[in-house]
């Protein structure tokens, strides 16, 4: 694992000093640290470091040093991301942007009230900023980057797992016989979600975990954004924070595409089943012994909530997908 000392001197120059360091949560391959670095000029630098472990991107993720390529033309497109101060094959050195990152927190704490009805519509307008970005900007030679068609890559997932999962099997069968007609493809960012936003008084700051980002429907951002899981316990279907109408009229009114309401609904149901198998991967990460963890193994219990939901969704044969209650 690369040093933090190491990485801050390297880009600051050998008199740097981190004054200040707090471990932020991350996932297991991963550290996160919020540093304060004083260089040799007396300057005071407020950052973000992320250390990968060597090799430790998702199969279906980009490293750090694409995703620091990924930050940068984000940017460059008026999405609202942390400036990226420098990348490397194992870390990613970033501003540090004050806000909340905590669903629950930003869904009920007073602080927030005034932001959350914005929510909805700052996503949609962000989420169209993204699917202008140029496909030039996707790392080459991904998974994700490759065409496949996300039921089969979801499917062939599962079948690797070695689990039955009934409810599953359902769901890519009626999904499978129930796909909309695609629209186009745009560089999608992959985990576009409540969680994944840093939110202050007035609403969204910075869209936060790029690795995922992959050419693909745009569609599939949004109907990621409205899976029940990401809501967080309130009955409002955009993350928690709004109604479908809210984010499809801030997206199309900034330039995204008009969005078929029964193709959102669609993928949205293909969300909840990517979550779903996304819960199996990681129990047995835990129980397979490839990463020993409670969190880990308490994911397992959201299996049966997405199979729940999942058949309360799905349409019948000939029929279509309706909106997660």
């Amino acid at each position: 694992m690369t040093d933090a000392r190491a990485v801050v001197r390297e880009v600051f120059g050998a008199g740097a000093e981190v004054v200040a360091r707090v471990r932020l949560p991350g996932g297991a391959s991963r550290e996160m640290w919020a540093l304060d670095v004083v260089t040799s000029g007396g300057r005071r630098h407020e950052l973000v470091l992320r250390l990968d472990s060597p090799g430790a991107a998702l199969e279906t993720g980009a490293g750090p040093a694409a995703e620091t390529a990924l930050m940068r033309a984000a940017a460059d497109a008026g999405v609202p991301v942390p400036r990226v101060v420098a990348g490397g094959e194992s870390y990613i050195l970033m501003e540090r942007v004050a806000g909340e990152t905590i669903p629950r927190k930003i869904l009920r704490d007073d602080a927030y009230a005034a932001a959350r009805p914005r929510l909805a519509g700052q996503c949609g307008r962000a989420l169209a900023a993204i699917h202008r970005m140029p496909p030039s900007c996707l790392p080459t030679g991904s998974p994700t980057d490759d065409g496949a068609d996300p039921l089969r890559r979801w499917r062939d997932v599962l079948d690797r797992l070695g689990e039955p999962h009934p409810v599953f099997e359902l769901a890519l069968r009626r999904l499978a016989a129930n796909r909309p007609p695609g629209t186009r493809r745009t560089v999608v960012h992959g985990d576009f979600r409540n969680g994944n936003l840093i939110v202050g008084p007035e609403g969204i700051r910075a869209v936060l975990d790029w690795e995922l980002a992959h050419l693909g429907d745009p569609l599939e951002d949004l109907g990621w954004l409205c899976v029940k899981a990401w809501r967080f316990g309130s009955p409002l279907p955009v993350g928690g924070f709004g109604e479908y109408e809210e984010l499809i009229g801030a997206y199309e009114e900034a330039g995204g595409q008009p969005v078929d309401r029964e193709a959102l609904r669609w993928w949205e149901t293909f969300g909840v089943l990517k979550w779903g198998i996304i819960c199996v991967m990681q129990t047995m990460r835990h129980l397979r012994g490839g990463a020993r963890s409670v969190e880990l193994a308490a994911i397992g219990r959201r299996v049966c909530e997405n199979e729940w939901d999942l058949l309360r969704m799905m349409p019948a044969p000939g029929g279509r997908p309706r909106p997660g209650g």
